[in-house]
């Protein structure tokens, strides 16, 4: 098995997550997205984005709006709507007991019998 298989499929399993948590501190286009994605040594491409953009906002957990630009064509700015912050809200409580239950299995010791 290869490990960069297994970490690009971690990766992928936390992507959805984070581009919602992205959103929740206001609007962005898709190169915001992926530069913040970037920052955070979440290493995305155009072509897996745009496809998972689409998902959510057809899932309604995004909507979209279209913005001239001074620098080429115009932008479009994705935005969380109401139903995207409450299933984000799911996602922070899951998340965060999944955090503390792979915490507490990574880090124990094994038990004697």
């Amino acid at each position: 098995m290869k490990i960069e298989n297994t970490k690009a499929q971690m990766r992928k399993g936390v992507l959805e997550f984070c581009i919602l948590s992205i959103l929740q501190h206001g609007d962005a286009y898709t190169s915001e997205i992926l530069s913040q994605l970037k920052d955070a040594k979440l290493l995305v491409v155009e072509g897996t984005i745009y496809p998972l953009l689409t998902r959510l906002k057809n899932a309604g957990l995004l909507s979209y709006r279209w913005e001239e630009s001074t620098s080429g064509p115009p932008r479009k700015y994705y935005a969380l709507t109401e139903t995207g912050k409450l299933f984000l809200k799911e996602l922070n409580t899951t998340w965060s007991a999944l955090v503390e239950a792979v915490d507490l299995v990574t880090s124990k010791k094994p038990t004697e019998k």
